[in-house]
């Protein structure tokens, strides 16, 4: 039953990590209540509301209302929950940090993990969208990936940043397949990067809250707000389907509101 759901999850577009999650979320409510029913479907919601913080939350109801579709039981769906959103961005890498980390990783000679971070701060590439890339995506100088719905995203890489990739794969010896791969010549996974990362921020003496896949796209949208104040565009580049989640990059990260208090408020 649960390889059938996974096919008609793929079928449906979504990507290879949600429909991960989406499984393990189906198997987990249905080895904790055995069955589908309106009961059963009103704890697990408490029951989540109890243990998890909103988005996972939305994230597992989610799952399983994609379940009662498979299973035709779509009268049984039910709402996700508001995320509070705060008035602050958290766990953002600063400009300086990320220029930082790519220069010691450069000197270093850590050329894989110095193009990996370069490529997530320098495309706005989601960690599972980097681990896509090809050798062939940098000499054509953009990526295009299908997502739900069968629509495709589109992830330039900067003219720089392409430049410089395709001197260290000619260096590598690299014409074709995947950018980043572990040392057994496999493509990299997400969760092999995001421990790297960790063990390059506790190395270099930078906060390992901030030094995660994700803090570089963040870094990606405000970095081009601050060059580009384009809200419309950026969504289009970090393939958000509506407006309003983009416009959370419009706020402040709390360092940024701290300095800006502390400069303003003199009194």
């Amino acid at each position: 039953m649960y390889r059938k759901f996974q096919s008609f999850l793929e079928r449906s577009g979504f990507a290879k990590n949600t429909v991960s999650a989406y499984v393990e979320s189906v198997r987990l409510f249905l080895a904790r209540y055995g069955r589908v029913s309106e009961k059963s479907l009103c704890d697990y919601k408490v029951f989540l509301l109890e243990h998890y913080k909103p988005k996972t939350v939305n994230l597992r109801l989610h799952a399983l209302n994609k379940y009662l579709e498979f299973i035709h039981a779509d009268t049984f769906k039910i709402k996700g929950v508001k995320d509070p959103q705060r008035a602050f961005l958290e766990n953002v890498i600063s400009d300086a940090d990320y220029r930082y980390l790519k220069q010691r990783l450069k000197e270093g000679g850590y050329d894989q993990w110095y193009f990996a971070v370069w490529f997530m701060g320098g495309t706005g590439a989601r960690v599972s969208e980097l681990l896509q890339m090809k050798a062939e995506h940098v000499r054509a100088g953009f990526v295009d990936l299908y997502t739900k719905g069968g629509k495709v995203r589109r992830i330039y890489i900067p003219d720089k940043l392409r430049k410089e990739a395709e001197q260290w794969l000619r260096k590598e010896g690299i014409d074709s397949g995947y950018l980043f791969r572990n040392r057994y010549g496999e493509p990299l996974s997400a969760r092999g990067l995001a421990f790297r990362l960790k063990g390059f921020a506790h190395q270099f003496g930078l906060d390992p809250k901030v030094v995660h896949p994700h803090a570089f796209r963040h870094r990606f949208a405000k970095n081009f707000l601050e060059k580009c104040n384009d809200i419309s565009f950026l969504a289009d580049l970090l393939g958000h389907e509506s407006i309003e989640t983009t416009r959370i990059y419009l706020r402040r990260t709390t360092g940024e509101q701290r300095s800006t208090l502390d400069r303003i408020v003199t009194w």
